[in-house]
């Protein structure tokens, strides 16, 4: 007897997230990535960043409402720790954020 596919979907509000994940690249790479992701879902943007890319998560949402798109307001700040694997095999906690973004009308 041949085997049934998973139908299973992801929640609504999860496929229509417009998601930005901040790395290393420069800080411009990110900003129009969130200008880009805005201009497809102008309501709401998420920020993510995990490690050491926090704090330039945070001069993306800065940059981008303050010189780029004066109109955004912070929704929400969430802040929590994930466990990452090393490629020894070790597990280590990493410090994670979303940040996120919404048009004000």
């Amino acid at each position: 007897m041949p085997k049934a596919k998973s139908t299973e979907s992801k929640p609504k509000a999860e496929k229509d997230e417009s998601v930005v994940f901040v790395g290393s690249k420069p800080l411009m790479s990110y900003i129009t990535a969130c200008v880009t992701q805005l201009n497809r879902n102008p309501d709401e943007l998420v920020i993510k960043a995990r490690g050491r890319a926090i704090s330039r998560a945070v001069d993306v949402a800065e940059v981008l409402r303050n010189r780029f798109m004066t109109d955004l307001k912070v929704s929400s700040i969430e802040i929590s720790t994930e466990q990452v694997t090393t490629a020894e095999g070790n597990t280590a906690n990493v410090s994670a954020m979303e940040i996120t973004l919404v048009k004000t009308k």
